[in-house]
């Protein structure tokens, strides 16, 4: 396979991922599928990046999404 579509199809599937991301964390439904809110929210994100707090808020949305998918894994049948 050419390697445009490997990395095209890498690029899909992060994407994908991504998307996958937003609707777990139920921003699709808390916005009722706003995009620009959708949008609004991770541009705040980014800009708490860009802070000086940076490592501090990383510290902490990991150790969030790190519960969530954990939480998320003991729910699910087996």
């Amino acid at each position: 396979m050419r390697e445009w579509r490997v990395k095209r199809r890498e690029r899909t599937r992060q994407l994908i991922e991504l998307g996958g991301l937003i609707a777990k964390a139920e921003l699709i439904e808390l916005t009722d599928d706003d995009r620009a809110v959708i949008l609004g929210l991770l541009i705040e994100a980014a800009a708490k990046l860009k802070s000086e707090n940076r490592d501090q808020q990383l510290l902490l949305w990991r150790r969030r999404g790190a519960r969530a998918f954990a939480q998320n894994q003991l729910a699910e049948p087996s």
